[in-house]
Parts: structure tokens; sequence; C-alpha cells
């Protein structure tokens, strides 16, 4: 699955969907169709329309949800192709913080973490673009960019047989997304902004994926407490029998993603 459907589709999210169905099934948010692509038989709306949908719901103050500190490579590269996706995502709300300088920041951070997984040829153009595109303020030019250095890393891994690495890249960013959307629809709750977090097909993808992983890294530890987080994930964003997410579900949501994603940050930050 690629990353920036990851990130747009939990932001994004949350995954962002509005709700994400199996294929045939219609989208929705409140009645409202999005635009719509089919990656591995799930159904996941095109991020930018996501964004729109969050700003009309509360107008979210993006430069509040951005971090603080400066990840660096961790140990293991289970570990620093998780927090690769993290970072990703980080820049794509940067964008639509329209901050210059974090942006800049984030182009550079991309690079360092591509190059201690192998992948640094594949990124080096695309992480300078991102820093020009964030000088000359050129928004649209900078998330166009951001997009292409996720898919370029994923096809140099690919390349590298690197195939289930690359899956925690997506998965990566897949939680900071779901953070940042439930901090969003956490922060004004409403009905209609939960029905974002509506997605059990991609937590179902996201399981399935580790689950088919080999054993080393099946039994990584950071990979098998997400594994076991994603289990109780998966009842707070299915709706079933006339049952609603509730504010309670996603404060849930919030706190699990955000325990998860300071795991991944561990002894990885300046």
């Amino acid at each position: 699955m690629d990353l920036k459907v990851c990130i747009g589709c939990a932001l994004i999210g949350l995954a962002v969907s509005g709700s994400v169905a199996a294929p045939g099934t219609a989208d929705r948010i409140q009645g409202e169709k999005l635009p719509a692509t089919v990656v591995d038989d799930v159904v996941v709306p095109v991020p930018g329309e996501v964004f729109l949908v969050l700003e009309k719901l509360s107008a979210p103050n993006w430069r509040a949800l951005l971090r603080t500190g400066e990840p660096r490579a961790a140990g293991d590269r289970a570990r620093t192709a998780l927090l690769l996706g993290t970072v990703i995502a980080d820049g794509f709300i940067a964008v639509q913080a329209q901050d210059r300088e974090e942006v800049k920041r984030i182009g550079k951070t991309v690079l360092a973490l591509s190059s201690a997984i192998g992948v640094r040829k594949s990124v080096v153009a695309r992480s300078n673009s991102i820093i020009e595109a964030a000088d000359a303020q050129a928004w649209p030019r900078v998330r166009s960019e951001l997009d292409k250095a996720l898919q370029d890393v994923q096809a140099a891994m690919t390349e590298l047989h690197d195939e289930q690495l690359a899956q925690l890249v997506s998965l990566g960013g897949w939680l900071r997304g779901t953070e940042v959307l439930t901090t969003v629809v956490g922060s004004a709750f409403s009905a209609d902004g939960a029905e974002l977090l509506h997605q059990p097909a991609l937590v179902d993808y996201f399981s399935g994926r580790i689950a088919g992983m080999d054993s080393r890294l099946k039994g990584n530890p950071l990979v098998s407490e997400i594994a076991g987080k994603l289990q109780e994930i998966r009842p707070l964003v299915a709706v079933e029998n006339g049952r609603r997410i509730s504010r309670e579900d996603v404060e849930r949501l919030r706190t699990i993603s955000s325990d998860l994603l300071r795991s991944i940050l561990a002894k990885s930050a300046a």
C-alpha cells in the first residue's frame, strides 16, 4: 500500500477515511462521497479530499500538531523504517501548516533515515526538491515531492527485496496520521468527525501484513507490540449493529497511537 495513501487515509485517517469499506461498498462522510482509490482491495479516500473535510469540520491548527525533536536512525532497520514513515507523515502536516523551515528540516531527516536503511541514492534529488519548493513556498509542489519521495523509497526497497520494510514505512505513516486525526477529532468531538475513524479494513490490512512477515521481523519487539495494539484498535474503529464511534473510543485510539509512536521514537530523538 502506498504510504501517501496510508497517511492520507489516516489523517488522515484516518485513515482517513470517511469510512473505509470493503470493495463495492460506498464510502461516505456525512453522506458526501469522497474521491477514492482501491489499493490491495481496500477502498481508500484521496488524501487531499480528507484534508478538506477536516478543515470543514474543525479548521485544525496544523502548526500545533507538528512535533519537536530531531528523529535519528535507530539501531535496527525495522524501527528506522517505522520512524521514516512517521517523518514523511509529518511532512504532510507541515505542508498543511505552511511551515517552510519545518518542511526543510523534514526533507533533510527523510534523507538521513533513507540513508540508514540503504536507499539514500533514490531520494537525494527528491529531498533537495522538497527543500527548494519549501523555500519558494510552493506548497502543492512540496506535497507532490513528498508523494514521490515515498514512492522512490518503496521502489528502492522492493529492488533490494525489502518489501516487508516498505510495509513498515507505510505502517509508521498510518500510526502518525491516526494520532493526528484523533487529536483533531477529539478536540472538537462530533459524531461526523468520529466517522473519519471508521477504518476496520485498514486495520485488517496492516494486521495481515505483519502476520505474513518473516519470523525475524515479526518477532521484533516493536513490531510485535504494534501487532498486539492493532487488535485493540480493531473493535474501536468497527461500527456494527448501529454502534457509533464515541468520544471515549477516540480518546482510547489517540492514547494507543501516541504510545506506539513513543515506542518508535525511543532512543531515536536528539
